[in-house]
């Protein structure tokens, strides 16, 4: 076993958005880090909330950004809502897909009938991210589901990353749904909900899985729900501030700025760190101190030490010039 931390594990598997790519394009080192693992022997698999591609598409998408990937190492919501439907309803149902196409041909390919209007008399609504997403189709759903239909959530990711910034995810328009019925979707299958993580070490017939993701609330919490380590990197939507901030279930076993820290030693990625080289942190009760200089991220490992044992975010202070821009920079 290497001594590197991807070295523990036998299947590392990937969040998509934010992680290996942004967009359309992919992030610095993804590729190399993914041939790395296989290279090593480490199976690789990809788990993502974006309802918006089927796996095939997902695949070619990689590896037209030179990370490689098969369509059968892809796990997609899209997929999961569409086969959980189908082992609650009849074959060739009614459901109505409030979604990008991609969504509609993996309800038709679970044997069920997509369609977009409440005059059909769907059992079922299911609810995906795609960018034509408008007012229409919302409003056919409201009236599905108020008319009994059982209303299916691929995510509810509130944000997408993106290099512009978060932009508005399946969750915001989950929101939509959920302010104008007054409740809450009857299922959600994406992260946090462990089924992709699980899904993915049984069909690779991993023992010891590590998960890759850049949300606390979804990917980390779907690794936390299903037993697995993993790994947060801070190359898309959670940044330190909310790691600081991060309750129980949300709270990843490593952290590092991007995929390099696969091949780091595991203690130094390890979250909290009792002590890292260059940083030290001095508390007085609800108070914390940061002094010292060095790599932001190992003075973020050692913060998680007193914040998740108490100590508020708004209530760390710098005690040096390094760590008042390290500080700065997290918006703190």
């Amino acid at each position: 076993m290497s001594d590197h931390l991807a070295g523990g594990y036998d299947l590392a598997v990937f969040d998509l958005d934010g992680v290996v790519f942004l967009i359309d394009k992919p992030i610095p080192g993804a590729a190399e880090a993914v041939e790395r693992l296989r290279a090593d022997g480490t199976s690789i698999a990809y788990a993502t909330n974006n309802a918006s591609r089927r796996a095939a598409d997902v695949a070619t998408l990689l590896n037209g950004m030179g990370v490689s990937a098969e369509s059968a190492e892809v796990l997609t919501s899209a997929g999961a809502a569409a086969a959980l439907i189908a082992e609650h309803v009849p074959a060739g149902s009614p459901v109505l897909v409030v979604g990008a196409e991609a969504l509609r041909g993996e309800v038709r390919d679970a044997g069920l009938t997509p369609v977009e209007s409440a005059d059909d008399a769907p059992v079922a609504v299911v609810q995906g991210y795609g960018p034509e997403v408008g007012w229409k189709i919302l409003s056919e759903a409201a009236l599905a589901v108020r008319a009994g239909a059982t209303w299916y959530a691929t995510n509810t990711d509130r944000t997408l990353p993106s290099p512009r910034g978060p932009l508005p995810g399946n969750g915001s328009l989950v929101a939509v749904l959920r302010t104008a019925l007054d409740r809450e979707p009857d299922v959600v299958v994406g992260k946090p909900q462990p089924a992709l993580f699980t899904t993915a070490a049984s069909l690779a017939k991993a023992e010891k899985p590590l998960a890759i993701g850049d949300r606390l609330d979804t990917d980390i919490q779907g690794a936390v729900g299903a037993g697995m380590d993993s790994l947060l990197v801070l190359t898309g939507v959670s940044g330190p501030a909310d790691l600081l901030a991060a309750s129980a279930e949300r709270r990843p076993t490593f952290v590092s700025a991007d995929l390099s820290g696969l091949f780091r030693p595991a203690d130094q990625a390890r979250v909290p760190a009792a002590e890292v080289d260059g940083w030290q942190v001095t508390r007085d009760g609800d108070r914390a101190v940061l002094t010292g200089s060095g790599d932001p991220v190992d003075a973020l490992r050692l913060l998680c030490g007193v914040t998740w044992d108490g100590v508020p975010v708004a209530n760390i202070a710098a005690d040096s010039d390094e760590a008042t821009k390290v500080l700065n920079g997290w918006g703190l």
